[in-house]
């Protein structure tokens, strides 16, 4: 049975495992001197415009640590959002391996604002205060919220006024895309972003992340710190052709348009039901529900999903890129049975 716990539960696309087959008819250079991630990586360029540095690395937390670890010394803070996933999903990561002190904001949204990461920018200059130096914020956000354009450009204006940089964790970027209908270089070159991890792995991709640096010298260090992080993959075709393989024909925009569609579909039936209720209209393909903690335990026995509050008996559920209206037409047969039975 579908599992709706959360996008990585699912498989690999049929065109990117063929990818990874087709790349491995022979030999060819490694750690990214190969012609397929030349090819991926001028894919990349051409999606954001310009020339951008490209960094493929093994996965979400690699890249976030890789954006990171770049833009920041040990003396550095970086100023997210508290229920942002480097803060609360990376077990450490960033303070551990880059150093960095991460400034964590209260948010009602997931979303940050200048007024809010305004209250974080003091004590520049002073010896005793860690000093900020990233504004980092992930599209979608980990509440399913969605940053406009607007949005992100007024955060990398702040950033830039205090010779700060903004990162953004784009681990379901492609889901953030095709719901605002705007291009990636709309939404993340001319806004201003710094760096953007882009992820792929929740969206038909097997394993691999790409870590884009927009401004030059953002990236003079990255190539060792890659190394240093264990990021550097030997044969790092095997990263490209998935990416390659995901960029052609907009592959990545469709699979991530149809989970966007599904988990719309799923809110759609979850309303008609008594006892259970959404706490947020889907921007992307999550969902975030109450409902009775006995029901709660219940469906689980028959869907594995998590818990995001406890406290409040509020749910997710994730919809993936191979989701099916009868995946989710049985989902919520079982939730109404069980809702039904009090």
């Amino acid at each position: 049975m579908r599992s709706f716990g959360s996008d990585n539960h699912s498989g690999i696309h049929p065109q990117i495992l063929a990818a990874i087959t087709a790349a491995n008819s022979d030999h060819d250079f490694a750690y990214g001197d190969d012609a397929v991630t030349t090819r991926a990586t001028k894919a990349l360029q051409a999606l954001f415009g310009g020339e951008p540095d490209v960094y493929f690395v093994f996965n979400g937390t690699g890249a976030n640590l890789l954006a990171l670890k770049t833009l920041t010394r040990s003396f550095n803070a970086v100023v997210c959002a508290g229920t942002a996933h480097i803060c609360v999903d990376e077990c450490g990561a960033p303070e551990a391996l880059a150093g960095c002190k991460l400034l964590a904001i209260d948010t009602p949204d997931g979303k940050l604002t200048p007024e809010l990461v305004r209250t974080r920018l003091h004590g520049f200059g002073f010896q005793h205060h860690a000093q900020p130096k990233v504004i980092s914020i992930s599209q979608p956000t980990e509440l399913g919220t969605l940053y406009t354009a607007g949005e992100i450009r007024a955060l990398a204006d702040l950033a830039h006024e205090h010779d700060m940089f903004l990162h953004v964790d784009g681990a379901r970027f492609a889901n953030a895309v095709a719901a605002l209908g705007i291009t990636p270089k709309a939404m993340i070159a001319d806004t201003g972003v710094d760096v953007l991890s882009f992820g792929g792995t929740k969206n038909g991709m097997m394993v691999g992340e790409a870590v884009i640096f927009f401004r030059p010298e953002c990236a003079r260090a990255a190539m060792y710190e890659r190394k240093q992080l264990t990021q550097l993959a030997s044969k790092m075709r095997f990263i490209a052709a998935q990416f390659e393989a995901y960029l052609q024909d907009d592959l990545w925009l469709q699979l991530a348009a149809h989970s966007n569609e599904m988990a719309n579909y799923m809110a759609s039936g979850i309303r008609k039901l008594d006892g259970v209720t959404l706490t947020c209209q889907p921007q992307a393909n999550g969902l975030f529900a109450v409902m009775p903690r006995e029901a709660i335990e219940r469906l689980r026995k028959e869907y594995f999903f998590y818990d995001w509050d406890e406290e409040r008996n509020e749910v997710r559920w994730m919809c993936s890129f191979d989701t099916t209206r009868e995946d989710i037409d049985r989902f919520i047969a079982v939730l109404k049975r069980i809702l039904s039975h009090g």
